[in-house]
């Protein structure tokens, strides 16, 4: 069986709260304007595709958020997002490899974010088979292209793989392409799952 696991509240926990909060700080612009503001808007998308650079992105971010920032400051709020690891998620993608099954992880993700978390969190990496990064495929989910991609490159069929998730428009682009799918609403859900199954 192939298990493909998100990074971001799936395996790390992740609160965009948190970049904003730094922002404000070193912009001293009001938290709650920023909020109003922020929005995954298509850059963010292009920066997870990676169509355009780190730079170009923190540009267009602290432009459209009306923010004053040096690229070195927008970076110090944008790693801020990361909260910390999930060990139960950890050990379960452990137990899932030290009995013979293939286990990845999936991610939208982004140069900026690559260059900060493998290093801060070491034992995601050792976790996994393999990491798929959106900003390398060229690709994002919900896009059932990206799905089909894992699939080929791991030489299995949709129903031969179990993917968990934070976000339920990714959970549905698995689904249309056959993959069972769960939707991680806590951090509770994948342990549940699992020991529902043993």
């Amino acid at each position: 069986m192939l298990y493909i696991f998100d990074l971001g509240n799936v395996i790390v926990d992740i609160d965009f709260n948190r970049v904003l909060g730094v922002w404000s700080d070193l912009g001293r612009v009001p938290l709650a304007t920023l909020t109003a503001r922020f929005t995954m808007d298509e850059n963010f998308h292009r920066h997870e595709r990676g169509e355009i650079s780190d730079e170009a992105f923190a540009a267009t971010m602290c432009e459209s958020l009306d923010l004053a920032l040096s690229f070195e400051q927008f970076s110090a709020g944008w790693q801020a997002v990361f909260v910390g690891v999930r060990p139960d998620v950890i050990t379960l993608m452990n137990n899932l490899r030290n009995r013979g099954e293939r286990v990845v992880i999936l991610s939208n993700t982004n140069r900026l974010h690559c260059g900060f978390w493998p290093s801060q969190y070491p034992e995601v990496q050792r976790a996994a088979d393999k990491v798929y990064l959106s900003q390398e495929m060229g690709m994002r989910k919900p896009e059932t292209r990206i799905y089909q991609q894992v699939l080929n490159e791991e030489g299995v069929t949709a129903d031969q793989a179990i993917f968990f998730d934070d976000n339920l428009e990714n959970i549905e682009g698995a689904r249309a392409v056959g993959i069972h799918s769960v939707h991680v609403t806590s951090a509770d859900t994948v342990p549940a799952f699992f020991a529902a199954r043993s």
